[in-house]
């Protein structure tokens, strides 16, 4: 393959036939992808929420008393903005799904609970939840799974970077191709002729 064309060019990306393994699994990971969030849709739309107020709810589901969850660890954990996350909580609260109280440790800080009604809408929920996630991962060992799960870690935690990386490269070589446009455009001097020479050479 013509190098120009390669999408990568990091060694352990590639094989004999250059890119074509990584094109492959990225084309996997969409359609599972477009998989993921079309359940999502159909979870939240179940129980009345948004998808980001689903993906809220379960989080803080998971949080423990060691580990309680305020707004920023709701954030990190789904790698959304504090101010986005902050407006979807204030919503839950209102609705009477979330509580906050005061952090244990940090007095300026809040933690966040579900209350009894929404505990009561995850339990509605995970009856539907629990055969479609089994379907989902049916064709996965434990041990599968669980290198599936630290992988996927990984590659999220890094993603931030490598959009960042895009937009930055994007910028750069679009004003690389203005440039060399410009340039193609702008009129060439003309050069002045030598001036007629009389007499003998």
């Amino acid at each position: 393959m013509n190098d120009a064309l390669l999408t990568a060019s990091k060694p352990e990306l590639l094989d004999k036939e250059g890119d074509r393994t990584l094109r492959g699994l990225l084309y996997d990971y969409f359609a599972f992808g477009r998989s993921l969030e079309a359940c999502r849709e159909i979870f939240a739309g179940f129980v009345d929420l948004s998808p980001t107020q689903y993906l809220i709810l379960i989080a803080i589901k998971n949080s423990t008393a060691e580990e309680p969850m305020g707004v920023n660890q709701v954030a990190e954990r789904l790698y959304l903005s504090g101010a986005f996350v902050t407006n979807e909580i204030n919503k839950l609260v209102s609705d009477g799904l979330l509580e906050k109280s005061s952090h244990p440790e940090d007095g300026r800080g809040v933690q966040l609970a579900l209350t009894q009604r929404g505990m009561s809408l995850l339990i509605r929920l995970a009856a539907l939840q629990r055969p479609v996630n089994d379907a989902l991962f049916s064709m996965l060992t434990r041990e599968e799974f669980k290198v599936l799960s630290q992988l996927l870690s990984r590659l999220a935690s890094n993603a931030d970077n490598a959009l960042k990386l895009a937009e930055h490269a994007r910028a750069t070589l679009k004003l690389q191709e203005d440039q060399n446009a410009s340039r193609a455009k702008a009129p060439k001097l003309r050069q002045k002729r030598p001036a007629a020479r009389h007499g003998p050479l």
